[in-house]
This record gives C-alpha cells, sequence and structure tokens, in this order.
C-alpha cells in the first residue's frame, strides 16, 4: 500500500518524504558490531535488488541481482595456507601473527657455486678490468665485440692444373682442381659476387717438371705466374695469395733441397724460395 502510494506521488510530481529502512552489510556471515554500517533506502527497492526505471509507467521495480559465490576464494585461501604450512612446519595463523608482532624470519644465506674439488683457495687477483664480463650475454657481446667476420675477411683456396678441365680431388670430397682458362675464372666470378675477394692458389704440376731443386718454382711463364697475370688483368681489385713453397716442385716432395743422407739444406732451399716469390710478382714495375 506504502509502495503505491509512493509510485503515486512519482507520477504526480509530489513531493514525498516516505520512510526509511534499515539495512546493515558485513564481510562475514557473522558481522562484528563495529564492522557493520547503515545505509537508508526507500521501502519500495529491496535488499540485494537492482532498480530499474520503466520508460511506460515511470516506476521503479526492483531487479534480481547474482549473489556473489565465495566457494572459489575459499578454496584459493585453503591452498595457500596448506602450501604456506607445507614449507614452514607453522600454520597461516601463526605466520600472520608474527608478522602482526613484527617478528619476521631471517633470509636464508646467499649459495655460492661450488668449484670442482682440489680447486686451490687463493687471493683474488687485484684486475681493475675483466674481460669476461663483457662476454656475459649476446647483448654484451654484440656491444663490445672488436672482431666481426664477414665475407670480406675470408679467403678462398683455389687449386689449379694446366688442363681446361675442372677435376675432383680424391683426397677432398666437393673439391676439385680447375682448368686455369676457364674454371677458375668462373669460380672467382661467384666468388666475388658474395663478397670474396681474396684468393689463395695451390698448383698442382706435372709430374715432368718435378726436379730434386724445384727448379720450376722460379718459372716466370710457369703455372702459377701465368695465373697470377690472368686474375690481375681480369679482376684488378682482387687479392691474390701464393704458397711460397718447394714441395709443389720437387721431385721428392719435401719443401727444401734433401741432400743424400736425408737432411734438409736450409740455406740452398731459402734461396730458392726467394727466386720464386719474385717470379710471382705480376707486374715487377707496379712494384717497386
Amino acid at each position: 500500500m506504502h509502495s503505491q502510494q509512493y509510485n503515486k506521488s512519482l507520477l504526480s510530481g509530489e513531493r514525498h518524504h516516505p520512510s526509511t529502512s534499515t539495512l546493515r552489510f558485513s564481510a562475514s556471515r557473522q558481522p562484528h558490531p563495529a564492522m557493520a554500517s547503515t545505509v537508508a533506502f526507500p521501502p519500495a527497492i529491496a535488499v540485494g535488488a537492482n532498480v530499474q526505471h520503466s520508460r511506460r509507467t515511470s516506476s521503479l521495480r526492483p531487479v534480481p541481482r547474482a549473489r556473489p559465490v565465495a566457494a572459489r576464494a575459499s578454496a584459493e585461501r585453503d591452498g595457500a595456507a596448506a602450501a604456506v604450512q607445507a614449507r614452514s612446519g607453522r600454520t597461516i595463523e601463526e605466520c600472520e601473527a608474527d608478522a602482526v608482532a613484527g617478528k619476521f624470519p631471517a633470509a636464508p644465506p646467499p649459495t655460492r657455486p661450488q668449484a670442482p674439488s682440489g680447486t686451490p683457495e687463493i687471493r683474488p687477483l687485484d684486475m681493475a678490468k675483466r674481460p669476461r664480463r663483457n662476454r656475459r650475454s649476446p647483448a654484451l657481446r654484440a656491444a663490445f665485440q672488436e672482431t666481426s667476420i664477414t665475407p670480406a675477411n675470408l679467403v678462398l683456396p683455389l687449386f689449379i692444373h694446366e688442363g681446361e678441365e675442372d677435376t675432383p680431388i680424391g683426397a677432398m670430397p666437393g673439391c676439385f682442381r680447375l682448368g686455369w682458362r676457364h674454371g677458375l675464372l668462373e669460380e672467382v666470378y661467384k666468388s666475388r659476387d658474395v663478397g670474396v675477394n681474396s684468393f689463395v692458389l695451390f698448383p698442382k704440376v706435372p709430374d715432368g717438371l718435378k726436379t730434386q731443386t724445384g727448379d720450376e718454382a722460379y718459372n716466370d711463364n710457369g703455372l702459377v705466374p701465368r695465373t697470377i697475370r690472368l686474375l690481375k688483368d681480369k679482376y684488378p681489385d682482387i687479392v691474390i695469395y701464393t704458397d711460397v713453397a718447394l714441395d709443389p716442385y720437387s721431385s721428392d716432395g719435401h719443401d727444401g733441397i734433401v741432400r743424400e743422407d736425408g737432411v734438409i739444406m736450409n740455406d740452398e732451399t731459402v734461396h730458392q724460395l726467394c727466386k720464386q716469390a719474385v717470379s710471382q710478382v705480376p707486374f715487377p714495375e707496379s712494384a717497386l
């Protein structure tokens, strides 16, 4: 009856001062008097209900609202309490009481990785810098590295022979002896295309040109000098390394002149190597 009069007064625009009903809210089922709060609502609004306004009747009607479910929170609290008791051997209430009283457990001592058995105990070195710190992570290594490897830093070995065709090297699967006129130029062209501009030559000299003193090594028209002139004429900007050694030209297979008693003659070998190095300069006048 009172609710109907209140709704009519809203339609007529009259002021109405309904009596209020008192509600008490608490965080638990049995509220403590100090924790309760008093809130006043009109009697037309039920406890635990939302208010919905109707456009047709301009009346207020209660809409039910779902009650909060505390089962999940209770289960999580029980699980946390069990975990605390399993770690410390004490209940969560005891831990909370100690925290309120300012009693906190001491922090565990820091653990240090153990050295292998038998490691000597020494005094730390007085070093202002320890470079290992700059290599601890990929980001630090990238920031402080002093060497970067690129194709321009590489030297490609090229195995050459007097023939025109490329022949496989049995002792080195996947490698070929390149014909010095065609296969060699093609290999250098492909290498330059990926950024490699340095090459080292290793010749295969016919057995008929090998001697005990390796005289073919300093032949100005030998395989290596001819190859160097061909490459520098085709690609002037490339870098060419050569192998200053007598073993490709020696009938004994040694990197020096061998005496009949098996001893390497060092001084005489150095003389031959000096002549070989001079013969491998493609344009002697430009080297001065």
